[in-house]
């Protein structure tokens, strides 16, 4: 069953490209969300380090190592929390170009996915050429 409102005089093919765009930031998402978990490594190294896994070659003091698993645990943890964060915002955006839903938040998530060279920046481009036509944002409700 559709989640789509079906507006009288929409074209269809603005819903098609909704529903597509809506699949590529569904895709997009999965890709930041997995490639976001890459600085794990970095955690479990600073793990190793505070831990005493990693031996150390005797030109460092046990407080530097301390303070270097540390800094990998805290720059991992932050870069991995982040990553999530971008692919939770962009998932959500899929879900609101799905609803036609949240203009604003689509538009704004599609400027910034531009970032994300070179897939987030062709799928932010597609997006926002779709979001400016008049009959789309008839669709979500903006005059």
């Amino acid at each position: 069953m559709s989640t789509q409102t079906v507006t009288p005089g929409a074209a269809p093919k603005d819903l098609e490209h909704l529903r597509l765009l809506a699949i590529f930031h569904y895709v997009i998402a999965g890709f930041i969300a997995f490639f976001s978990l890459f600085p794990l490594l970095h955690v479990g190294m600073g793990i190793a380090m505070l831990s005493g896994v990693m031996p150390s070659n005797g030109a460092a003091n046990s407080g530097d190592e301390a303070m270097i698993g540390w800094v990998f645990i805290l720059m991992g943890g932050g870069f991995v929390l982040f990553g999530e964060l971008v692919a939770f915002l962009m998932f959500r955006a899929g879900r609101c170009l799905k609803q036609q839903k949240s203009y604003t938040y689509c538009l704004v998530i599609a400027a910034i996915s531009c970032l994300f060279m070179p897939l987030g920046t062709v799928l932010g481009v597609f997006t926002i050429i779709v979001l400016v036509r008049p009959s789309v944002k008839t669709l979500f409700g903006v005059t």
